[in-house]
C-alpha cells in the first residue's frame, strides 16, 4: 500500500471511529474535500490539518464540555458532489460550521445556489484564493489566506523587480484558473505590461500537451502556473523535456513533495511557489511550534508536515475560537456571528482579522523555491 493509500485509510478509520462514538451534544464540523481524483494528495492534507487540532481540543475536554465531531466527505473535486455533500452535512448531520473546502468553482456553486446563506452557515478557511468568492462580499465565507490576485501581484512584482517582463500564464480552464489569470493580467497592467502568452488545460485532467506546445513557442522568460499538482507536474516535466527554459512559478495550491514525486527532482528544481501562511518547517512562531507538536502527537507516522495541513490547522484554530465565543449549544447562526465579531485574532504569531464587513482574514504572501534536494527554501 502506497503512502497516499495508507493516509486515506487512516483518515477513513478515524472518521469511522468518530462517527461510531457520536454522542448527543457533539459539535459537528463538516468538511468536504477532494480525497480522490487529481487533488487527492492535497485533500488528505487539508483534512489532516484540521483533524489534529480538533483531536487536541477534544483531548482537553472539548468546547464548553461538548466534543467536536469532524465529519468528512470526499467530493473528488467535483462541483456537483460538493453541493450534494454539503446539503447532507447541513440537513442530515446538523453541522454547526464547515471548514476547509477546495475549489473556486466548488465553493462558488454553494454561494450561487444560496446553500450557505439559507442555513446561516459559516465556511472557514476554504483552500482557494479565487476573487469571485471575495467580490462581491460573501458573509458566509471566512478566508484566512490571501487571494490569487495577491499572490499574482507578489510574483509579478518579484519578477519585474529582477527585470523579467515577458511573462506567460499556464492555467486551469475554470473559475480557479481564470481567477489567477485575471490576477496576473491585473498585476501586469499596473506596470504597463501585457501577457506574453497563455495556455490552458481542462479541469480534472492532466492532459497538458497543447499548453506545452503553445507556451513552448511563445517568447516568454517566466511562466506563472495557476494549476494543481498533477497538471503542474505534467506541464513542468514536458516543458523542460521540450527545451523550455523560462522561470517557472506556481500559486500556493500545489504540494512541492508531490511535484517532486510526479515530475522528478531535476525538473522542479528552482520552481517558485507562492505561500499564504508562514514557513512550517522551522518553529519560528508559536503557532508553528504548536502545529508541529500536535502533528507528532496525532498525525499518522508516515505523514509529513506541509503548508497545506498547516493552513487548515490555522483554519481549525480560528473556527474553534469562534465556537468558544458562540457559547454553549451553538447554532450555525451564533457561530457565524461569533466569527464575524472576532476582530483581530492572534493564532500564535499569525494574525487574522474579521469584522461585520470584512471576511478577508489575511493578505500574507511570500515566495519559496524548490531546492536541489527537493526541499523548500525561503
Amino acid at each position: 500500500m502506497n503512502q497516499v493509500a495508507r493516509m486515506l485509510a487512516a483518515l477513513a478509520l478515524a472518521a469511522l471511529i468518530h462517527a461510531g462514538a457520536a454522542q448527543a451534544g457533539d459539535l459537528v464540523i463538516g468538511q468536504v474535500a477532494p480525497l480522490s481524483g487529481v487533488l487527492a494528495s492535497t485533500g488528505k492534507q487539508m483534512v489532516l490539518g484540521a483533524k489534529i487540532y480538533f483531536d487536541h481540543i477534544n483531548s482537553k475536554g472539548g468546547i464548553h464540555g461538548a466534543r467536536i465531531r469532524h465529519v468528512v466527505y470526499d467530493d473528488g473535486y467535483k462541483v456537483e458532489e460538493t453541493v450534494r455533500l454539503t446539503r447532507r452535512l447541513i440537513d442530515d448531520d446538523k453541522a454547526v460550521a464547515l471548514v476547509g473546502y477546495a475549489g473556486t468553482a466548488n465553493v462558488g456553486e454553494l454561494l450561487k445556489q444560496g446553500i450557505l446563506a439559507r442555513a446561516h452557515m459559516a465556511l472557514v478557511a476554504p483552500y482557494t484564493g479565487g476573487e469571485p468568492l471575495r467580490k462581491p462580499f460573501n458573509p458566509n465565507v471566512f478566508h484566512i489566506r490571501a487571494g490569487y490576485a495577491d499572490e499574482a501581484e507578489h510574483m509579478v512584482h518579484h519578477l519585474t523587480t529582477l527585470g523579467v517582463k515577458r511573462i506567460g500564464v499556464f492555467y486551469q480552464n475554470d473559475a480557479f484558473g481564470k481567477a489567477g489569470l485575471a490576477g496576473v493580467e491585473q498585476a501586469l497592467e499596473k506596470r504597463g505590461l501585457k501577457l506574453a502568452g497563455s495556455a490552458s488545460y481542462e479541469r480534472n485532467t492532466d492532459d497538458v500537451s497543447g499548453a506545452v506546445a503553445q507556451l513552448g513557442t511563445a517568447q516568454v522568460d517566466a511562466i506563472i502556473m495557476i494549476s494543481v499538482n498533477k497538471s503542474t507536474a505534467g506541464f513542468v516535466k514536458a516543458y523542460r523535456a521540450a527545451g523550455g527554459a523560462a522561470q517557472l512559478f506556481n500559486i500556493s495550491v500545489v504540494d512541492p513533495a508531490e511535484l517532486v514525486r510526479l515530475a522528478g527532482q531535476a525538473n522542479v528544481h528552482g520552481l517558485g511557489i507562492a505561500q499564504v501562511v508562514p514557513y512550517p518547517y522551522s518553529p519560528t512562531l508559536p503557532v508553528i511550534k504548536e502545529y508541529r507538536e500536535l502533528f507528532r502527537k496525532y498525525a499518522p507516522a508516515d505523514a509529513a508536515i506541509s503548508y497545506t495541513s498547516f493552513e487548515e490547522f490555522i483554519g481549525a484554530k480560528v473556527l474553534v475560537e469562534g465556537l468558544r465565543r458562540a457559547g454553549p449549544n451553538p447554532t450555525p447562526e451564533k457561530v457565524l456571528q461569533a466569527l464575524e465579531s472576532l476582530g483581530t485574532f492572534d493564532a500564535g504569531g499569525f494574525q487574522v482579522s474579521f469584522s461585520r464587513d470584512n471576511r478577508i482574514g489575511s493578505k500574507f504572501v511570500e515566495v519559496t523555491v524548490i531546492g536541489r534536494d527537493g526541499t523548500l527554501l525561503r
